[in-house]
């Protein structure tokens, strides 16, 4: 991920550590010093930053409406 910036502006969940250490987080990131969204993605021992997903506040608050729904029925 060269000429990449990131910062993690809140920690919010881990949502799973793996015997080798790697982590599934859910995080506030700022990516090149743009207005931090919702990162939900893997991060190696290290710190790397692995594959994963950014959602928006509103791109959030539906998937938080929609897990809702569905884990309500």
């Amino acid at each position: 991920m060269t000429g990449i910036t990131l910062e993690v502006i809140k920690k919010i969940a881990v949502l799973n550590d793996s015997d080798a250490g790697y982590t599934k987080e859910l995080n506030l990131v700022s990516w090149n010093g743009r207005e931090p969204k919702y990162d939900l993605r893997t991060w190696s021992p290290e710190g790397i930053a692995l594959k994963g997903l950014t959602l928006t506040e509103e791109e959030a608050k539906e998937l938080y409406k929609a897990l809702g729904d569905m884990f309500a029925e």
